[in-house]
Formats: structure tokens, C-alpha cells, sequence
């Protein structure tokens, strides 16, 4: 194990043109940096072609694509010999569905007769395994002559393809295709094949592959194969035959036959809780633990595996085990609301949405709400509150969507309900809709109910969402709400009830995180654009801005529940860059501004907008509301209007964005059923923001957000750098970020252009004067970052301690400070930028007139260096920030490093 302590993270999207090698190549820049740990995205073999490798279809192999074996042990070895430790992001509970998951095809070809057939979230009382790929019903795709037999010379075996998309043939279905066959070894392969189990399949395989390579034989078979694929009625009762069926696609909304990541019937859950299964998909993890070469894991969605304790806790076993007991765990998970991360977890924390929340409510003006709400109203038409909409879609998700998994659950609802005498009456409507309401009215994306019984929180989490549903009278009938909460909190003294309602719990639960996700992030998240930067994931945007003391708490609290979290503002997940966030904060602070941007942005492009023949506008107002933020957003600060090739770069993302953001908002056009008319009308428009003399005045018009917006930047980067927790820092982001949403956030970045910068050791205050560049950002991470990595255990351990502001321009700064033994530090940062600045151009030179940040006596008296400024400085009881400040209003004390 490296003996790096654990200071900040640098995450690094492989794939798309990075490899392992193009990685190593920067394990000098990222220790140079500051950084501890290399964060790096899925590295294990996923579908041939992916993006982002989620989809893994080996746990044990790594990706050859990015440089196999070979490739990550060069890697692995640079960071160790550079003194960095390595983070993987893991993905335990779903794999890719693809003839490259070799567990997979052994289930397809065996069936549940498969060693691998309990690998997989299969509901094996279905008739088959429902693979919902063809583009027409059955009939058609078999009468059409999409479907066939392949012989495929390469894996010895027959398969059948439907337009090219393969899959396995039961092996002893082969006799089918023997039948045709005029050879010698017709019948013998017959009775050979016939009656194989699947301990055999190694040897069928090289058997065929032996005749295979007999000229005469293969002519056969190829005439077999070709008069097969001539008979549908053959061709058909060769399908029926299988433990597969294919399907329409779009059939797999209502037809539930294994567990899926959210809607993908591309990626299949994995049975994580058994014990085979977790110690097959680990095993790599572990030798890596062992060797040395692993110090932590970041854990793609758990709340998708059955029971996240149960699993964390063997995960942390088998570390423990492997000698890496100081390996570190972080989970993708969402805390909304008030919900905090369980502690029984053991682990170190979360990636670190609920930062970006907190954040958030530094920089938005909550006073603003009332104008920018009634702007947004007035330009849209009106629109339902957000909760109201959010439920909305949440029953549309699970009743439409995800119709399938509400169809099992509520099976297994009455199964449990028909043991009981006071409950053998429910019918399936009303448990079915008493399921669909609860899993509306949850307020998170899980609870956490198991066969170790259920938490204290999660009772009264349930016990809420039951009486919501009650009170807002969703079901006719009480006693059905009841008995679905029963369930949930596993109210069953009757062992098959009991059992029956562990079943429906897990799956339950498995599920309202889709529900949750894909309702309010990638549907409710596209359409409510009062202000999109707060449309963020884990994001609330209808809490519009808080005080400092909410920002207080909430670092108070990671303090007590996370101090090693990740604190995150941009990741692959993110729904635009952190500075692009930024910049759009800003415009909360002057709503009758930005609305006069949008009123002459309307006009100017009123001749582009159309009106359709069903009656509907393209852009719809709000998605034209939100496409003049994202404007905004999106165009880096030295954007030059008059540069053709980078106009024309931006105009292409947007274009991508805009079309993403419509067909997830399912509103007028959605990714199943696109609206051609609506769509093109839409890019029309985005072009037509694109020509010269529109956007040059727009960019003129919005520079005062611009400005506020790059010292928004430095704010949260400063902030960041001082709160408790691991910075994370997502690829690229030293610099600023104006990415849109996946997959814009995952474009290459330019590293040789950040090396200058680092190497160029311009202290921030310097670069601040010339902000456009980014420079200032970059060295401010760095500062920060050196300043960190001298005392880890101040930043993440140490007592948060607010700092109160006083004086005029008070309401603008945020400080605290961080106290551990001898060691502190002091943070003062701006917020509400936009006012602060006053229409100024640059960043330095505001009068701040007697503000001052008032220093508790036990810091006061200490000698500290301003990483900003690279000064000393005294630190007194009150500090007038114009004394503190070297040009930029921006303050990183710390004690020297010992």
C-alpha cells in the first residue's frame, strides 16, 4: 500500500482516445499538482465499443482496448514509484449485456441450468429471458428475414441473429440444424448433442471445431445452416426452443424478466449478495488489494445492489483480508433532503453531490426568488410546482417505464397479501396503485430494509410516505397503504409472509432509485428551468439559496458523517461543468437583468422559433428559457465571437445538448419516439443563436454575469480546498469547466497547456488580473492543493469552526476556519459576486470598506502564510478584509507545514 494519506483525488475518464498509457504519461503533472490519489474511471472489459465502461462484462480482465494487463501494470507501477495511490470505480450491480460477457452467454446457452444462472437478478418463473432487441414485433422481424442462423467458425458453435445482434443456441437444440445436414456425421452429432448438459459444452465445442476444419464438412454445415434460414417454420421452432426469446424493444418497459441498471435493457443486475457471485466479480480486486497496487474504490450506484451494508461490510472484509485495511471506500450515493449517510456503513464517504447542494446555497439569492419566479412564469406561461411535478413523473416512471418491475411487485404484494385473512381481499388495481404511490411519496432515492431488520430512520421515512398517501387520499381504501408499508418495514411474525415481503422489499427498494433518477434527473431536471445550475444531481431546485449558517451546518455535518467524502462539483454524472454552474448562480442575483437578455434573445430569434401543426411552439418557453442559460453557460470566458472555428465547435455541442435535453424531458419528443418536426425546428433555432451578430450581442450583454461568474469560480474552488472532506478534481477542471452534460463532459482535455500553467508558479493574485485564461484557477487549485497536502489531517479531522463577517459587504464573504492542535487554517471567500463586483470588468480593486472577519482568541496571534498571496500574515481578532486581501478578494491562511 502506498503510505500517501488521502489529501485530494484527480478522476480520469478512460476511453474515447485515453488509455493506460496516455494516464501514466501524466502521473508527473498530477503529482506535481498536489494530488494523492489518481481516480480512475471503469478499467475492467465492458461492451466492445463503449463510452464509458459501465457496462463491464469481465470483472478480472482489464480493458485490452486501453492497454490490458501490460498497460495498467505500467500504470500502476508509475503512480507507486511517483508515491500516488489508485482509486477504481467499481460497478457491482449491473454488467453489460453484450456476446462479450461470457456469464452472460453461458445463461442464454444453458439457461437455468447455467453455473452462472444465480449470477444474474433473474426472475426465472418467466417463461423466458425477454431479450427485447428487435425493432418489430416477432412476426414481422421473422417474416421479413431478420432472423437467422450463423455458424460461427470462431466459437464453434451456432447462433442466432436477429439483424446482426447475436446471441447463443442451446446446444442441445444444435439436432435442430443437424436435420438439414447431408453428412456422415448427421446423426451421430445428433445423439451427441441431444442429450448434453452443460459440463459438456467444452467438449462439444472442440468437437465441432474439429469437424469444422474438415473443407468438406464445413460445406455442409454452411448448406444446412443456408436451408434452415430458408424454412421460417424451422427457423421459428428453433427459437421457441431456446431459453431466450426475442422481443419488440418495446416490450421491455412492461415485461420483467431479470433486474436492469434504471431502464437499460442493456445492463443486467448482478446478485451481489450471493456469496459465489461476490467472490467471482472481486477477485481482481482483491489480488490488486494484495499486491499492493489498490488504495481505494469508489462504488458505482449502491443503492442498486440488495443490501448496500451487507455488501460494503464484505468488501471491507475482503480488504481487510488482502492486507489493504487502509483501503478507502467511497459510494455513489444521493442523500436528498435532510437524509444523511449511514455511518453502520464503514465506509469513508460519498462522491460528493451533496457538496455541490451545499454550495450551491452560498452562491444563489434567496431574495431574489419572488422577481426570478415571477419572470420565469411570465416567459413560460405559468407551470406546476415542482413537487407537483415531480410526483408526476415519478408515477409515470414506474407505471410506464418501469411498468415491468410495479407488474412483479405487486405478484409478490398479493402473494403475501392472500396468507393473511385481513388482507386476502386487496385486490391487484388497489396494490398496485398503493405500491406506485408510496414509492411517489418516498422523499429519497431507498430505504434500507433486510434480513437484519430495518433502521430507526428508514421506520419513519415509511410511516411518512404511508401517511402522505393516506392523507392526500391516492387509494380509496386505507387498509392497502397500510398493509405496502407493513411490507417494507417486514411487519410479518408468519414466516412465508416474512419471507415473502423480503422479496418485495429488496426489490422494491432496487427500484425507487430508478424511479427517483430517471423521474426528477432525467426528466423534471429538463423541463423546470427557473434556474437550471440548481438542476443538479442530488440538486433541489426549488430551495432557491440559503444563508451562511446553512452552508455552516452542512459542513458541520460532513464533518461528523464523512470527514475522508469526496467533495465534488463536476463529474461525469454532473449536468453541466462547475464553472458553467457558476456563472449561471450569478444571474439569481438580478432577475430583471437576465429577463431583459432573455425578452431582446426572443425577439432577436423570434423569426426561428415555429409554430407546428399540432398546435405547439419549437422551442417550447422553457426549454427556450433554460437554452439562453445554457448559452450562457457554455461559452468560455475568452470566447471571442468573431473566431468562426470556435463558434462553430460550441454551436455543434449545443446542438447535441439541446436535442439530449428535449428527448429527456419526454415532453415533446423523447428517445423512443423522437418528434422530427419539433427537433428540427429546435437545431434551426440553436443555429440561428450562432450567427454573428446575434451572439455578439448577447456576449456583450451578459458580461456583468461573465465577471461575477469567474469570481464565483475562485469562490467555490477556495471553498472547496477548505472544507471538510477530499477535493475531488475532475479532469480538466483546474481550469475552468463550461461542459454541458454527458457525453460534452467527457471531451478530451489539454493537458500541455495546464503543465505550462503549473510550472509557471504566477501567484494567483497575478493571474487574477488576466481571469479570461483560466490561469487563476488553475494556480489557485495548485496553492490550495500544496497548502492541503502539508497537514491532510487539518482538512478532513480537523474542528470546522465558522467565522463570522461583519461590516459593509458582510452578506458577501463566507469564512471558517479549521483547527487541529497546532495546526489551522482560515478561509474567506466571496459569495453573491454579481453585486459584490458592481458592474466592475475584473476581478480586483472592490471597496470593501470596513468589512472585517472576526477570529476566535485561540487563532488569534498566530503567524500564517496566504497560499493566495504567498504573504505572511498575523492573524488578529478582526481582520479588515481590504488589509487581508492581496488584489483579489480571496484569503487561504495556514500554519507552516511541519
Amino acid at each position: 500500500m502506498t503510505s500517501r494519506t488521502l489529501s485530494a483525488t484527480y478522476r480520469l475518464q478512460f476511453r474515447n482516445g485515453v488509455g493506460f498509457d496516455d494516464a501514466r504519461a501524466l502521473v508527473p503533472y498530477l503529482a506535481e499538482l498536489g494530488i494523492s490519489h489518481f481516480y480512475a474511471s471503469p478499467v475492467f472489459e465492458a461492451s466492445p465499443g463503449s463510452t464509458h465502461g459501465y457496462d463491464v462484462v469481465d470483472y478480472n480482465r482489464f480493458e485490452p482496448d486501453l492497454g490490458g494487463d501490460t498497460g495498467f501494470g505500467a500504470l500502476s507501477d508509475a503512480l507507486r514509484d511517483a508515491g500516488l495511490g489508485l482509486i477504481l470505480d467499481f460497478v457491482p450491480n449491473h454488467m453489460g449485456v453484450s456476446p462479450a460477457n461470457g456469464w452472460w452467454e453461458d445463461v442464454l446457452r444453458w439457461g437455468s441450468e447455467s453455473r452462472h444462472a444465480g449470477t444474474f437478478d433473474i426472475s426465472w418463473e418467466a417463461e423466458k429471458i425477454l431479450i427485447p432487441v428487435l425493432g418489430q414485433p416477432y412476426g414481422e422481424a421473422l417474416e421479413n428475414g431478420d432472423l437467422t442462423v450463423v455458424l460461427d467458425i470462431e466459437r464453434r458453435e451456432l447462433r442466432f441473429s436477429a439483424s446482426g445482434y447475436e446471441l447463443p443456441v442451446d446446444p442441445r437444440t444444435f439436432p435442430d440444424i443437424f436435420g438439414f445436414l447431408d453428412h456422415p456425421q448427421r446423426e451421430p452429432l445428433i445423439r451427441l448433442f441431444a442429450g448434453a448438459e452443460p459440463a459438456d459444452g467444452d467438449d462439444l465445442a472442440e468437437r465441432l471445431g474439429e469437424l469444422l476444419e474438415d473443407p468438406d464438412f464445413l460445406a455442409a454445415m454452411e448448406q444446412a445452416v443456408a436451408r434452415a434460414n430458408g424454412d421460417k417454420a424451422a427457423l421459428h421452432a428453433l427459437h421457441e426452443r431456446q431459453n431466450w426469446r426475442l422481443a419488440w424493444w418495446r416490450l421491455a418497459r412492461e415485461k420483467l424478466s431479470y433486474r436492469r441498471f434504471f431502464e437499460i435493457a442493456d445492463l443486467i443486475g448482478v446478485r451481489q449478495e450471493v456469496r459465489r457471485v461476490f467472490r467471482e466479480s472481486h477477485r481482481t480486486i482483491v489480488r490488486l488489494a494484495r499486491e499492493g497496487r489498490l488504495d481505494g474504490i469508489r462504488i458505482d450506484h449502491v443503492d442498486g445492489v440488495a443490501d448496500p451494508k451487507g455488501y460494503l461490510g464484505d468488501l471491507r472484509s475482503v480488504l481487510d483480508r488482502a492486507g489493504a485495511s487502509e483501503a478507502v471506500i467511497h459510494v455513489e450515493k444521493i442523500l436528498t433532503g435532510p437524509e444523511r449517510l449511514r455511518r453502520s456503513w464503514n465506509v469513508e464517504g460519498t462522491t460528493g453531490y451533496e457538496f455541490i447542494s451545499a454550495v450551491s446555497g452560498l452562491y444563489v439569492d434567496a431574495a431574489q426568488e419572488a422577481a426570478m419566479t415571477e419572470a420565469y412564469d411570465a416567459f413560460v406561461g405559468g407551470e406546476a410546482a415542482l413537487e407537483a411535478q415531480v410526483h408526476k413523473q415519478k408515477r409515470y416512471i414506474f407505471s410506464h417505464n418501469l411498468a415491468g418491475e410495479l407488474s412483479v411487485l405487486t405478484d409478490i404484494a398479493l402473494s403475501v397479501a392472500r396468507l393473511g385473512l385481513a388482507t386476502r381481499d386487496f385486490g391487484p388495481d388497489t396494490l398496485q396503485r398503493s405500491i406506485l404511490e408510496i414509492a411517489t411519496a418516498l422523499p429519497v432515492y431507498r430505504t434500507y430494509s433486510g434480513i437484519d431488520g430495518i433502521p430507526a430512520e428508514d421506520i419513519e421515512i415509511i410511516d411518512g410516505a404511508v401517511a402522505w398517501v393516506q392523507a392526500a387520499r391516492k387509494v380509496e381504501a386505507d387498509e392497502p397503504v397500510v398493509f405496502v408499508g407493513r411490507l417494507l418495514k417486514l411487519d410479518f411474525e408468519d414466516g412465508a409472509a416474512m419471507a415473502g415481503a423480503l422479496d418485495f422489499t429488496r426489490r422494491f427498494q432496487q427500484t425507487t432509485g430508478a424511479v427517483m433518477a430517471k423521474a426528477v434527473e432525467d426528466t423534471v431536471f429538463y423541463r423546470w428551468n427557473r434556474l437550471i445550475a440548481l438542476n443538479e444531481v442530488g440538486g433541489e431546485p426549488d430551495h432557491y439559496g440559503a444563508d451562511v449558517d446553512a452552508f455552516h451546518t452542512a459542513m458541520q455535518i460532513r464533518l461528523e458523517d464523512q470527514p475522508e467524502g469526496l467533495l465534488a462539483l463536476s463529474t461525469h454524472d454532473t449536468k453541466r461543468g462547475e464553472d458553467a454552474r457558476a456563472r449561471i448562480y450569478t444571474i439569481s442575483e438580478a432577475p430583471d437583468t437576465w429577463n431583459e437578455i432573455v425578452r431582446f434573445a426572443a425577439d432577436a430569434l423570434a423569426p426561428y422559433r415555429v409554430s407546428l401543426d399540432d398546435g405547439g411552439l419549437s422551442p417550447d418557453p422553457a426549454t427556450e428559457w433554460g437554452f439562453y442559460q445554457s448559452l450562457l453557460g457554455v461559452l468560455p470566458a475568452d470566447f471571442d465571437p468573431d473566431d468562426g472555428g470556435a463558434c462553430d465547435d460550441i454551436r455543434q455541442r449545443m446542438r447535441a445538448f439541446m436535442e439530449k435535453a428535449v428527448r429527456e424531458a419526454k415532453q415533446f419528443t423523447s428517445w423512443t419516439a423522437p418528434n422530427e418536426p419539433y427537433e428540427k425546428a429546435l437545431l434551426a433555432f440553436v443555429d440561428a443563436a450562432f450567427e454573428p451578430a446575434f451572439l455578439r450581442s448577447f456576449w456583450e450583454r451578459v458580461q456583468p454575469f461573465v465577471v461575477a461568474g469567474a469570481l464565483t469560480s475562485l469562490s467555490q474552488t477556495l471553498v472547496r480546498l477548505g472544507a471538510p472532506g477530499v477535493p475531488d478534481i475532475y479532469q480538466g477542471t483546474e481550469f475552468y469547466d463550461n461542459s454541458l452534460v454527458d457525453p460534452d463532459n467527457r471531451r478530451l482535455v489539454d493537458f500541455d497547456a495546464r503543465r505550462s500553467v503549473l510550472r509557471g508558479g504566477e501567484p494567483v493574485g497575478a493571474a487574477a488580473a488576466h481571469w479570461r485564461d483560466g490561469c487563476a484557477k488553475a494556480r489557485l487549485t495548485a496553492v490550495g492543493l500544496a497548502a492541503r497536502g502539508a497537514r491532510p489531517g487539518l482538512f478532513t479531522v480537523g474542528d470546522y469552526v465558522p467565522l463570522a463577517v461583519q461590516g459593509a459587504a458582510a452578506r458577501h464573504f463566507v469564512a471558517f476556519a479549521r483547527s487541529s492542535g497546532d495546526d489551522a487554517a482560515i478561509v474567506v471567500a466571496p459569495r453573491l459576486c454579481l453585486s459584490l463586483l458592481e458592474g466592475r470588468a475584473d476581478l480586483t480593486g472592490i471597496a470593501l470598506g470596513d468589512t472585517r472577519v472576526v477570529v476566535p482568541p485561540a487563532l488569534a496571534g498566530r503567524r500564517m502564510s496566504d497560499a493566495v498571496s504567498g504573504k505572511p500574515v498575523t492573524v488578529e481578532g478582526a481582520m479588515l478584509l481590504a488589509e487581508l486581501f492581496d488584489g483579489v478578494p480571496l484569503a487561504f491562511l495556514s500554519t507552516p507545514g511541519r
